[in-house]
C-alpha cells in the first residue's frame, strides 16, 4: 500500500480522492449506498464536481468526526496498539482509513450509532455472521483490507453527549470476505468502462413540476331572458385553442408532469361551465346559443380530460417498458459479446429483473437510475462468468492435454468454481490412469500367464524329447509313443533288444551286481543323493529315465542303498553325454 500523505478532508486529500476510485465510494458504485446513487456517483466523477453538503448533512459529518476522535482511545484498547488516521492507494483503488495500526495489520472505522447498527450489533451478538452488518458498511470495509492488506477490521459504533462523555457503544470484527472483495473488483471495472463513456444527461436531474394550459380569461355572462353581454365567442375560440394544444407526445418526467396538471385543469374547467351554465339558467330558461357554446367547450374539455388521463396511465406503461427494454437489450448485447470471447462456450443466465426493480417507483429519472444500477450489475456478474470460464479453461489446457477424450461434458463442468473445476479435472484424469494401470497390469498379467504356459510347454516337449534321447543312448527301448521325438533328432543306431522287454545299460558284471543288490541295506535318502551330486532329481527322473527303482519304500521315503548311489552316478554321466550330443552341434 502506498501512504498519501494528506490529511483527510485537506484540499490535496480531495485532489486525491478525485482521481482514484475511494472504498466511501464503493457502496454507491455496487448500488448499495443509502446516500448516493451510482448514477450521482458517474457524474460528480465525470463532471468534477460534488454536490453541495447542506447544513444538516454537514452537522452529521461534523458529529460523525467528533464521535470518531472520542471513540479512538476506546478502540486502541481493544486493539491494545496505536492507531493512526492514514490514507493509502492501491493502484487507483483508494481508503482513508479511521484508524491503522503500525504493522498495518488492523484497521479501525468508526460510524455514528444508529437503530440499523443497534439492530445488526444485537444479531452478531446473539450469533449472526458480519453479514448482519449493512452491506454498504461491508464494502466499504472490504476494500480497506483490500489495499492496506490487513488481517480484520474493528468497526465500531458510539454515541458521546456534549461533554464527550460515553453514552453507548458497540463494536465487532469484520474479516476479509472473498466473494465480496470480487464483486468490488469487478465493480470498479465496469464502473471504469461506464465512466469513460459517460455523457451528461440532458434533461434536468431536479423532479419536473407540472405546468397547466394558459388562464382562461373570465366568462361573463348577464342574461335577462336573453343574452344582454357576454364575451362567449372570444371565450369559446381560446378555451378550444388552449385545450387542443395539449401535448399528448409523453416521453419525459416533464411531459408527464404537465400531462398530469393539464388533466386537473381540464376538469377546473368542466366545473367552471357547469357553474355558469347554472348560473345563466337561473336567469333564463332557455338560451340556445349560449347552452351550446357552454356545451362544446365543455365536451371539449372533458374529452381531452379523459383521453389525456388515459394516455398518461398508457404511456407512464410503456414509459417504464421501453427503459426495461432498453436495459435488457443492453445486458443482451454484452453478454452476446462475452459469449463471442469465450466461444464455443456460453455463459450460464445472467439474473436480472430489471422489471422488479423499477415496481413502485413513479419518476423516469428514478426508474432509469435503478435500471442502470441492476445493468451494471448484471454486466459485472455476467463478466466474472466470463473471466472464470476462461481461467478454468486456460487451467484445462494446461491440466488436461492428451486427456481430452474424458470430458464430452465439458460446457456444462466449465462452469464450475475454478477449485472444483480443478479438482474434477484432475480427479477424472487420475481415475482413468488407474483404471489404464489395471488394464495394463491384467494384459501384463495375462501376457506372463500366455508365456509361462508356452514355455511349460516348450519344457515338456524337451523333457521328453531328452528322455527319448537318453533312452536311445542308454541301449533302451521305450514303449511305443512313451517317448516321441523331435523330428529333427538324429540319434546314433540301436542295437536290437530283445522284443518282450527292454534292454538294461550296457554294463559289466560289476555294475550288475551294483543294480541288483542282495543283502546291502537301503537306507539312502534321494535328498542325500541329490546332496552328494549337487543337483535336484526326483524318483520319477531316476525311475524314467536312469531306470533304478528304490529298494526300499517307507512311506512317503524312497531309499536307495549305497552300491544304487554308484550306478546313479555312472547313468548320470551317460545321460548328460547325450544331451550335449543332442543340443551341441
Amino acid at each position: 500500500m502506498k501512504i498519501i500523505d494528506h490529511p483527510q478532508g485537506s484540499t490535496e486529500w480531495l485532489a486525491h480522492r478525485a482521481n482514484h476510485f475511494n472504498a466511501s465510494d464503493a457502496p454507491a458504485m455496487l448500488g448499495v449506498s443509502p446516500y448516493k446513487t451510482r448514477a450521482a456517483l458517474l457524474r460528480e466523477m465525470h463532471t468534477g464536481v460534488s454536490v453541495d453538503v447542506d447544513i444538516a448533512t454537514q452537522k452529521r459529518f461534523d458529529n460523525g468526526h467528533r464521535a470518531e476522535a472520542l471513540a479512538r482511545p476506546l478502540a486502541e484498547q481493544i486493539v491494545g496498539e496505536d492507531l493512526y488516521p492514514v490514507v493509502g492507494s492501491e493502484g487507483r483503488l483508494s481508503a482513508s482509513f479511521d484508524g491503522l495500526t503500525m504493522d498495518e495489520s488492523i484497521a479501525f472505522e468508526h460510524k455514528a450509532l444508529n437503530d440499523e447498527l443497534r439492530d445488526a450489533f444485537r444479531a452478531i451478538a446473539d450469533g449472526a455472521d458480519q453479514e448482519a452488518l449493512p452491506i454498504y458498511h461491508r464494502a466499504q470495509m472490504e476494500q480497506q483490507l483490500m489495499i492496506s492488506g490487513a488481517e480484520r477490521v474493528l468497526f465500531m459504533s458510539s454515541k458521546f453527549d456534549a461533554d464527550g462523555n460515553l453514552v453507548e457503544e458497540h463494536h465487532c470484527w469484520y474479516s476479509p470476505d472473498d466473494e465480496m472483495r470480487g464483486a468490488i473488483l469487478n465493480g470498479w471495472v465496469q464502473f471504469a468502462e461506464d465512466l469513460a463513456a459517460y455523457t451528461l444527461p440532458q434533461a434536468a436531474e431536479a423532479a419536473p413540476v407540472g405546468k397547466a394550459p394558459a388562464t382562461l380569461p373570465a366568462l361573463r355572462i348577464e342574461v335577462t331572458g336573453q343574452v344582454t353581454a357576454s364575451n362567449l365567442a372570444e371565450f369559446k375560440q381560446t378555451a378550444l385553442a388552449t385545450i387542443r394544444s395539449v401535448n399528448r407526445e409523453l416521453k419525459t418526467d416533464q411531459d408527464f408532469a404537465d400531462a398530469e396538471k393539464a388533466v386537473k385543469w381540464c376538469g377546473d374547467v368542466e366545473s367552471r361551465l357547469k357553474a355558469a351554465k347554472e348560473h345563466a339558467l337561473s336567469q333564463t330558461t332557455s338560451i340556445d346559443a349560449l347552452f351550446k357554446a357552454l356545451d362544446d367547450i365543455g365536451a371539449e374539455a372533458r374529452t381531452v380530460r379523459l383521453d389525456l388521463d388515459k394516455l398518461v396511465a398508457r404511456r407512464k406503461t410503456e414509459v417504464k417498458e421501453e427503459a426495461v427494454t432498453r436495459a435488457r437489450r443492453a445486458l443482451d448485447e454484452h453478454i452476446a459479446r462475452l459469449n463471442a470471447e469465450i466461444a464455443p462456450f456460453r455463459l450460464p443466465p445472467v439474473a436480472a429483473d430489471f422489471a422488479g426493480c423499477i415496481k413502485g417507483l413513479k419518476s423516469v429519472a428514478s426508474m432509469q437510475d435503478k435500471l442502470d444500477g441492476l445493468l451494471a450489475t448484471a454486466k459485472i456478474a455476467g463478466d466474472a462468468d466470463a473471466r472464470a470460464i476462461r481461467e478454468n479453461v486456460a487451467a484445462f489446457k494446461a491440466e488436461a492435454e492428451g486427456f481430452e477424450f474424458l470430458f464430452s461434458d465439458l460446457g456444462q463442468v466449465i462452469h464450475k468454481a475454478a477449485a472444483d473445476f480443478k479438482v474434477l479435472v484432475q480427479g477424472r484424469i487420475a481415475q482413468h490412469k488407474v483404471a489404464e494401470a489395471e488394464r495394463e497390469r491384467k494384459r501384463a498379467e495375462a501376457d506372463a500367464q500366455r508365456v509361462a504356459a508356452e514355455a511349460q510347454a516348450a519344457d515338456q516337449r524337451r523333457l521328453a524329447d531328452a528322455r527319448a534321447m537318453a533312452a536311445a543312448a542308454v541301449g533302451v527301448v521305450a514303449a511305443p509313443g512313451q517317448y516321441p521325438l523331435p523330428a529333427t533328432a538324429v540319434l546314433p543306431p540301436i542295437a536290437s533288444p530283445a522284443a518282450t522287454a527292454p534292454a538294461v545299460i550296457a554294463a559289466t558284471t560289476e555294475d550288475s551286481a551294483i543294480a541288483a543288490p542282495k543283502s546291502e541295506p537301503a537306507a539312502l535318502k534321494l535328498g542325500v543323493i541329490c546332496e552328494r551330486l549337487g543337483i535336484t532329481m526326483t524318483a520319477e527322473f531316476l525311475a524314467d529315465v536312469l531306470h533304478i527303482k528304490p529298494t526300499r519304500v517307507d512311506g512317503a521315503s524312497k531309499l536307495y542303498t549305497e552300491r544304487q548311489y554308484a550306478l546313479i552316478c555312472r547313468q548320470l554321466q551317460s545321460h548328460i553325454a547325450a544331451m550335449a550330443d543332442l543340443y551341441i552341434r
